[in-house]
């Protein structure tokens, strides 16, 4: 088996089919001279193998992650998991068509008790060293070894308690250090271990990406958007870039045009001193395009531009990881922007108008959505909101609250409006969103991966609201100091970001320009067809 390689000299498009939607943008960006991390991919062709145990493939694996990795060390000089120059790697997973975070990744491959010296003496920062080693095994620790995610933020959330911090990032290098063994701690305290060895680390890391195909969640993803076509993922493994190094450094996830209204503006969360997890995992509310602006203004020019190339290379309006790396930045996925209805809609009449795409492929882009039920809602006097957040998915939803996604099950199963009321967006909670008229979080970003899903599904949400807090086990809530209870009614904008105690009223208008537009363009396709 032979991997496909991705880098700066390379001039190979590989079909999504082989390696992934992922991937195969990835080297199309490479193509252009975009900055992107070098990576190798193992094809899809061998999920269902992986996941079937099948000896054969396993020695595939191994064989095509030596190679890999030995391309990677001889394109930047570095040595995989070495004591003196570290190289680490980001094991990521990838279909032929997009579903955002239902598979797994796991960071910082490589990072074991060596690496962590050689990243010290690299960079002379400790600190950063040592949460490149908690965020390993963090990420290891959930996604290999199984163990609960709910773990790790109870040891996190302890240690920030004794530190008096806010979060990880207030966090002095010791305190780091103690995390760190703290979660390693855990995992021995689960029966498990996590080898010294590196190359153990990146078998098990792509088995593991491989296996989560079969997860509950990314199953019950693929039966809602209809996936059943697809064979299986990717596995890419791609050099790390760090934004977790410091005030300079940071994540953050991009759109080039608002996918929750259509606006032509870009959509940017960003958050220093973080990796790409902490942003689309949904667990913390991200800063915007403003910060970048104000510490690095040169990456907010270099970002914009970015932006409009590669909507214009797809033609199409982009969904793009990056990573800020000692005030470079380096982009890591670039994928079609998951979008509201009315958002495809206005999306199909601006690229139009741009010529970057033909009213037949417009009218192509716009098959499965009902135009005919297609709305604009807004509330009438419905008083001052209880609460704000960020709107991540625009629309109106009036229902009753759940704090979990059985209960919202339950509820909808009985005929009733479900509001999931969650303290962060997770993509475990997919049945919920399903069952769910509309979401709200305490935490998280426009950009996180369930506000993605979301906004697929048509469901309004709202995101990062400070004033709410959730108690799952007592399946309650407060919400600026007012208590809620499981079936208590409430209404959400999902443009506006605001929340309201119960059921306000809602008006409806059509958007007749838009759609004028698209019955112009089918006549003219109807004319075309009779008198070519």
């Amino acid at each position: 088996m032979a991997i496909i390689r991705i880098d700066a000299g390379s001039n190979e498009r590989p079909s999504a089919d082989v390696v992934g939607s992922k991937a195969a943008n990835l080297a199309r960006m490479a193509t252009l001279g975009l900055p992107v991390p070098p990576a190798f991919v193992l094809p899809v062709s061998l999920c269902a193998a992986v996941v079937n145990g099948d000896p054969a493939a396993k020695q595939q694996v191994t064989k095509g992650l030596h190679e890999g990795i030995a391309f990677l060390e001889s394109a930047l000089g570095r040595r995989f998991g070495d004591r003196r120059e570290p190289l680490l790697v980001s094991v990521r997973s990838g279909a032929a068509r997009s579903m955002p975070g239902m598979l797994a990744t796991v960071l910082d491959v490589g990072c074991g008790a060596a690496a962590v010296h050689g990243l010290v003496r690299m960079t002379g920062d400790p600190r950063f060293a040592w949460d490149c080693r908690r965020r390993f095994l963090e990420s290891y620790g959930e996604t290999v070894l199984g163990i609960d995610k709910a773990l790790f933020a109870q040891s996190r959330a302890a240690a920030l308690a004794r530190e008096d911090a806010a979060d990880e990032r207030a966090v002095d290098s010791a305190g780091v250090e103690q995390l760190a063994f703290a979660y390693q701690q855990l995992i021995e305290d689960a029966g498990e271990l996590v080898p010294e060895n590196c190359f153990e680390q990146l078998e098990e890391a792509a088995h593991a990406v491989y296996r989560s195909w079969m997860s509950a969640r990314a199953v019950a993803y693929r039966k809602l958007q209809h996936f059943d076509d697809l064979q299986g993922t990717a596995v890419t493994v791609q050099a790390m870039v760090f934004g977790n190094g410091g005030g300079i450094s940071g994540a953050g996830v991009a759109f080039s045009r608002d996918p929750s209204t259509g606006a032509a503006r870009p959509i940017i969360d960003v958050m220093f001193d973080s990796q790409g997890e902490d942003i689309v995992s949904g667990g913390y509310t991200p800063e915007t395009e403003a910060a970048i602006e104000q510490s690095l203004p040169a990456v907010a020019v270099q970002l914009r531009e970015t932006l409009s190339r590669l909507e214009r290379e797809f033609a199409d309006v982009q969904d793009v990881e990056f990573t800020i790396q000692d005030g470079s930045l380096w982009i890591l996925q670039t994928r079609a922007v998951k979008r509201t209805p009315l958002a495809a809609l206005r999306f199909a009449i601006d690229l139009v108008k741009e010529r970057q795409i033909t009213e037949a492929e417009a009218l192509k882009r716009l098959d499965g959505i009902d135009l005919g039920a297609l709305v604009r809602e807004r509330l009438i006097d419905c008083g001052t909101p209880a609460a704000r957040g960020t709107g991540a998915a625009a629309g109106i939803a009036v229902g009753c609250a759940a704090f979990d996604s059985d209960s919202a099950e339950r509820l909808a199963a009985r005929g009733h409006p479900v509001i999931l009321m969650r303290p962060d967006t997770t993509t475990a909670d997919v049945k919920g969103f399903a069952a769910a008229v509309g979401v709200i979080t305490a935490a998280g970003g426009r950009t996180a991966h369930a506000a993605l899903v979301a906004r697929q599904m048509g469901k309004p949400c709202v995101v990062g609201c400070g004033a709410l807090s959730v108690n799952v086990a007592a399946h309650s809530a407060q919400l600026n100091g007012h208590a809620l209870k499981e079936g208590d009614w409430l209404t959400i904008d999902g443009e506006a970001g605001t929340i309201h105690f119960g059921r306000c009223q809602v008006t409806e208008e059509r958007p007749l320009a838009e759609l004028g537009e698209v019955a112009h363009w089918r006549e003219a396709a109807r004319k075309l067809e009779k008198d070519p």
